[in-house]
């Protein structure tokens, strides 16, 4: 997505909108893991190919943004790094357990989000927020502990793998923060899939997974995440550039309302009291988090 030019200093009026195109991102990367299903390539080859068919778009949309690819800035090449495992433990975890275990358990990212913001760059949340970011990642739990009718090949092994996944997440929201503060959206989100393809495919080469998809549905699918990839996460780092860095993580917790939404319409990954409880719960925390996050009047 076209960017402005980083900014250190950033108006309260932008912060609505920010939080509009973050949501509308949010909601976008909660289709990937159905995506993911119906790609019929391996699960770390799903994340090649997602990063090789934006690659193209991203490319596009950096040259109009700066007029020149540029080099690589030093925080896109660790983010992409942390991207591929991001995205190969994920993928993996959705493979092996249900849509909405695998969404929300990877989605853990503020707890470690916000740890690190207070230990290591001094930033004190206040209290209200730490009761928001509690109440949203319990309400995220709820949804994981109540076991849908999907397909769940062994939701254990899935399930820690998707918890791996909100490390991997958490370091990549938090290099791609700072690095927005110096670069563009396009630059960065360009430069670390870049560096996140090459990876992701020789992690599929050597698990011997199928590279290509066998029919026109599967090269849809791995197509509509590419488009996913630029649209969605472009827009969570577009924001990122604005919001203060664990808001932002807190209000990503959208996404696996919707994928559990979608598990249910298209898997039958049944949606019981307790899930439909915790999407409720997880919705007011995300709330309370940037009412507790806005900036004091005056």
């Amino acid at each position: 997505m076209a960017d402005a030019a980083a900014d250190g200093a950033i108006p309260v009026r932008t912060d609505w909108r920010a939080l509009a195109v973050l949501l509308a991102g949010a909601c976008i990367i909660g289709l990937s893991p159905i995506l993911v299903r119906l790609t019929e390539a391996g699960s770390a080859a799903a994340g090649f190919w997602r990063l090789a068919f934006a690659l193209p778009l991203l490319a596009i949309l950096n040259l109009r943004a700066t007029g020149a690819i540029g080099r690589p800035p030093k925080m896109a090449l660790w983010a992409g790094v942390f991207f591929a495992l991001d995205l190969g433990f994920w993928h993996y975890g959705i493979h092996y357990t249900s849509v909405t275990n695998a969404t929300v358990l990877s989605n853990l990212t503020p707890v470690v989000v916000t740890a690190f913001a207070w230990i290591f760059l001094k930033q004190r949340p206040k209290a209200l927020f730490l009761v928001a970011v509690g109440a949203a990642v319990g309400g995220a739990w709820l949804m994981a502990i109540e076991k849908g009718g999907g397909r769940l090949v062994n939701q254990p092994l899935g399930d820690a793998l998707s918890v791996f996944t909100a490390l991997w997440y958490s370091l990549y929201f938090l290099t791609m923060a700072h690095g927005r503060k110096t670069e563009t959206t396009s630059r960065l989100m360009f430069w670390v899939s870049a560096v996140g393809a090459p990876l992701i495919l020789v992690a599929a080469l050597l698990l011997r997974e199928p590279i290509f998809p066998t029919s026109a549905l599967g090269w849809g699918a791995l197509m509509g995440l590419g488009l996913m990839h630029v649209t969605g996460q472009g827009s969570i780092a577009w924001a990122m550039g604005k919001l203060p860095t664990s808001t932002a993580s807190v209000v990503v917790l959208i996404q696996p309302i919707v994928a559990a939404y979608l598990g249910w319409m298209l898997f039958a990954e049944a949606i019981g009291p307790l899930q439909a409880l915790g999407a409720v719960v997880t919705l007011l925390g995300v709330v309370l988090a940037q009412w507790a996050s806005r900036p004091k009047p005056g």
